[in-house]
């Protein structure tokens, strides 16, 4: 590794078990952040991520963690307190249901789908401010939102719910950023595109990336460490003078 492991604190990844969150919780230690990663129901997967950076000289544990249950929600931050100083959070952990009309939603599908897409990172926005912010005796750091190019897309006809939902995080982001802006904590968001990972099959849909391909202008779907990669350049000094911002990372979708 490059850099001496947890010299950037600890950065507090939800969703880390698997696809865009596992690729960011190896990333952001190999950049030398000591991680805490959260997995919602799959603990052999998220065991898998912190072998892996623990093989590779890194520090990581995980937590189970639902970020639609506020307990769980503060459980992680204390776990985190225990590793170190938080300086890092990504807020990636989320939820799409199969696809469906607006006019076939259930109340207790819309109720699910915010709780995790949107109340929890609300919540855990805020336990990490609570400790990054100057305002509470912390040393600043960064939050990266993950929303999605179905914000602003819609997603008409497969997941208007979720496509909502992100639209708020996109919000979030923004609003979030100039509230603590002169605290020392940036907030940005990244929107990934179509990007080849599991929650396609998931969904019922294992082979929508590849039947999506040919709609993005660069003809493929994108890979779980280009978001990564995006993520990590967010939380780091280079990127000392933006936040605020939303960063599409779609292959021009």
């Amino acid at each position: 590794m490059d850099t001496e492991p947890g010299v950037r604190g600890v950065a507090v990844i939800t969703g880390g078990s698997r696809g865009i969150g596992a690729a960011t919780a190896i990333a952001a230690a190999n950049a030398g952040w000591s991680v805490l990663l959260t997995y919602r129901k799959d603990e052999r997967a998220g065991d898998e991520i912190v072998q892996t950076i623990l093989m590779a000289g890194g520090r990581a544990s995980s937590i189970r963690a639902d970020m639609a249950h506020e307990d769980d929600i503060t459980a992680i931050f204390e776990a985190a307190d225990k590793l170190g100083t938080v300086t890092a959070f990504v807020a990636n952990a989320g939820i799409a249901a199969s696809q469906s009309r607006v006019d076939e939603l259930t109340p207790s599908r819309i109720a699910e789908l915010l709780a995790v897409n949107v109340a929890g990172p609300l919540l855990a926005s805020g336990h990490a401010v609570r400790r990054m912010s100057t305002l509470h005796g912390g040393a600043g750091g960064g939050i990266v939102l993950v929303s999605s190019v179905a914000s602003r897309l819609g997603a008409a006809g497969e997941y208007v719910d979720y496509a909502a939902s992100k639209g708020a995080i996109d919000t979030l982001g923004v609003g979030l950023a100039r509230e603590v802006a002169a605290e020392g904590i940036r907030v940005n968001v990244v929107r990934p595109g179509v990007i080849d990972t599991d929650i396609h099959g998931r969904n019922g849909r294992p082979d929508r990336a590849k039947e999506l391909a040919h709609t993005i202008p660069m003809h493929r779907t994108g890979h779980a460490a280009e978001v990564a990669a995006a993520i990590i350049w967010l939380l780091s000094d280079e990127a000392s003078y933006c936040t605020g911002s939303i960063l599409d990372i779609a292959g021009g979708r």
